[in-house]
């Protein structure tokens, strides 16, 4: 039986002709002859018989560098070690290659992308509208939702509305923004300036807290309950019973004292 490095050997041998041959017929094999057929260009690998360079660099399934070999060696190489040749470069003269078990790797990868969007946090800006000459009880209650968006880790966007005579007075508006900013600076901090666009004036306020930190010092600590041990709950059985015994012997002598009086007041003199 030959070895697969005999196998190897063989194929390298095999290649004859110039590089710069190689170089053109691999590059005939791109995703462009896909492209120029009409057909759908796929964003994944090619794999096994679907690798159509007559030549592959080919790493081993730990990783090790076993050269530049023909790609039927590398595919008997696959089989016998019943694995997949999956071309991870492409773009390369000539392309790379390795051996590995295919279903197990986009599995994994599966599993890191998975992984990887849970630990994300995803921001989102909330919107509060006011009015220049807002209601003070309008203002409490929108003041109110600011500080609910803040404390969850949302940003918020404050829009002053302008109407007819107001957009005259831009002040009114900035001034407006910045008691709200004021009102609200133990939860937030002014992200955007307020900046006027078109009727309206924009202020945008963060957050101190990501929300990543919000859910967890709303979450806490985990509380752990003390278990009792044995020996204890086995001390605490016998105190528990001589309580009992105390408190039942203390009953009946007050029931005897009580029953005595009432037979000296019953016998007594007329």
């Amino acid at each position: 039986m030959v070895s697969p490095a005999a196998r190897i050997a063989r194929g390298v041998s095999r290649l004859t002709g110039p590089a710069s041959l190689v170089d053109t017929a691999a590059a005939g094999n791109t995703d462009g002859g896909d492209e120029a057929q009409g057909g759908h260009i796929s964003a994944e690998a090619r794999i096994n018989e679907r690798i159509r360079a007559p030549e592959v660099r080919l790493i081993g399934p730990k990783g090790e560098q076993i050269g530049i070999v023909s790609v039927n060696d590398a595919l008997k190489l696959a089989q016998d070690a019943d694995l997949d040749l999956v071309e991870v470069a492409p773009n390369v003269r000539p392309p790379v290659c390795k051996l590995m078990d295919y279903g197990k790797f986009k599995y994994e990868s599966a599993v890191k992308a998975r992984e990887s969007r849970k630990n994300q946090t995803q921001t989102i800006v909330k919107e509060i509208k006011l009015r220049p000459k807002i209601d003070p009880h309008d203002y409490g209650t929108k003041k109110g939702h600011v500080e609910r968006f803040l404390k969850a880790g949302d940003k918020v966007k404050v829009t002053i509305m302008f109407r007819g005579r107001e957009q005259s007075r831009p002040e009114l508006g900035f001034r407006l923004l910045q008691r709200l900013a004021g009102d609200v600076e133990e939860l937030g901090f002014v992200e955007s300036q307020p900046k006027q666009d078109g009727r309206n004036m924009i202020m945008v306020i963060g957050p101190h807290r990501k929300k990543s930190e919000t859910k967890a010092h709303t979450a806490g600590p985990p509380q752990d309950r003390p278990v009792p041990s044995p020996r204890a709950a086995a001390a605490a059985a016998p105190a528990e019973t001589d309580n009992a015994d105390t408190e039942q012997a203390v009953t009946g002598r007050a029931r005897a004292d009580a029953s005595a009086a009432d037979g000296a007041a019953v016998s007594g003199p007329a």
